[in-house]
């Protein structure tokens, strides 16, 4: 018994009679008749049984019949495995990212990532801010994003994580750790320009904890904002990623309190996904932290 006459078995039990069957495999008629009965023979079973001009499928062929799908699928899915195996040296993963998710990222999924997958090249599509990366995911110039949350509904996302926001200060500032973010009123912060989601984002936190901060310096420029901390201007909230950049500048980095956080997600267009972005995935999911 051989894969070829398993593709005979069910392609005479798809079209019900020999000469159509022959003809959808390419190969004379009285060839597929001569296969069949070699195989019946070697079973020792009828799996077909004359009708008219064509054939039935007896109750042991009905079996054989299912067997025979199984085992090809079976082995459609290992030459397909095998294709994409090969198809993947040299292939390139592309992920949009914002400058304070990317030390995480490169710290802790790509090196996992790559000693999984290592014939695949990651690209980190260096973004500014969240809109950045939903502009690199949609005009597919990334097949995934990093970014917090939420995004347009027009995205997938998959949270991975919730990531803390500080409050990094220039060194001697007489403030406690962690900071209550009733302190936050009144004090002279970095923010985001004024109108921008992100803007939009901080001012919702303020309203909701009762604080007005003096905004002194109001850009979307971020390789500014550590420099107008470290020139003494203003302090800043960001992310906990980047209290290791902070810190090695000589600047302070305190918790609030209460905690504030936001959901950091993989984000993807609705469209299937390359294989290799899935395995991309599937790691992230596998080794996130809530």
């Amino acid at each position: 018994m051989n894969l070829q006459q398993l593709r005979y078995v069910v392609a005479t039990a798809e079209h019900r009679t020999m000469t159509d069957a022959a003809r959808s495999l390419y190969i004379a008629q009285p060839a597929l008749s001569r296969a069949i009965r070699d195989l019946e023979r070697e079973l020792g079973m009828t799996l077909f049984a004359r009708s008219g001009r064509g054939v039935v499928v007896t109750a042991q062929g009905r079996r054989v019949v299912k067997l025979a799908r199984e085992a090809l699928d079976a082995v459609a899915e290992i030459e397909a495995l095998a294709t994409q195996s090969n198809a993947s040296a040299g292939a390139e993963l592309r992920i949009a990212s914002t400058p304070s998710l990317e030390p995480g990222l490169a710290g802790r999924l790509l090196p996992a990532y790559a000693a999984e997958h290592p014939g695949i090249r990651v690209h980190i599509v260096r973004c500014e801010g969240r809109e950045g990366v939903v502009s690199a995911v949609r005009e597919q110039r990334a097949d995934l994003g990093l970014t917090d949350l939420p995004v347009p509904t027009d995205l997938v996302s998959h949270p991975l994580e919730r990531q803390e926001i500080v409050l990094i200060s220039p060194p001697g500032l007489d403030l406690p750790d962690p900071v209550p973010v009733t302190r936050l009123d009144g004090m002279r912060l970095v923010l985001p320009a004024p109108g921008s989601p992100r803007r939009r984002e901080f001012d919702q936190i303020f309203a909701a904890h009762g604080v007005r901060p003096i905004p002194a310096v109001e850009s979307d420029e971020r390789r500014s904002w550590l420099r107008a901390v470290r020139e003494g201007r203003a302090s800043l909230l960001w992310y906990r990623a980047m209290a290791e950049q902070a810190a090695r500048a000589g600047l302070t980095v305190r918790s609030l309190d209460p905690c504030l956080r936001k959901i950091i997600a993989v984000v993807h267009a609705r469209r299937r996904l390359p294989a290799m972005a899935q395995d991309f995935l599937a790691l992230a999911e596998g080794g996130s932290a809530a």
